[in-house]
């Protein structure tokens, strides 16, 4: 039963770890693409930046998302979490994030065919969806309101 308690917490950190990571991403690429966005389009100060996103994407963003979901399943499973009325609003905040991430990703598609559908203000208010979102997150799995 110990070793099971020290394997929990181990997992529960790495879980937080790759939040951590994860909403850091989440952070960083909206500022990436309003940089983007302001250079002109097919330049190559542009295409810095589309690689940069990609590699955002690639190396952070989306190994970390798979992993805060792979890591959040495994503690939900352990402490039987499906009947707790937080955890249903906190898997719901985590699929809308997840659905943020995805949007992002298609609007970094269309920026590197050069098509600008936001402005830099909306840009700069995505910004707020992950932090929202986290607080949100935070206050769920620590005092559980419900």
């Amino acid at each position: 039963m110990e070793t099971l308690s020290v394997l929990y917490l181990w997992l529960k950190a790495a879980h937080i770890i790759f939040v951590i990571f994860w909403m850091a991403g989440l952070f960083m690429l909206p500022r990436l693409y309003v940089y983007h966005q302001e250079a002109a389009p097919g330049s190559e100060e542009a295409e810095k930046f589309a690689d940069r996103e990609r590699k955002l994407i690639k190396i952070i963003l989306n190994p970390s998302m798979i992993l805060v979901w792979i890591l959040g399943i495994t503690l939900a499973v352990t402490i039987q979490a499906w009947s707790m009325g937080w955890f249903g609003a906190k898997v719901l905040l985590v699929l809308g994030l997840s659905s943020y991430h995805g949007y992002l990703i298609a609007y970094g598609k269309k920026l590197a065919r050069g098509e600008r559908p936001l402005t830099g203000k909306a840009l700069r208010l995505l910004n707020e969806v992950p932090a929202i979102a986290i607080a949100i997150i935070v206050v769920l799995v620590v005092v559980k309101p419900f």
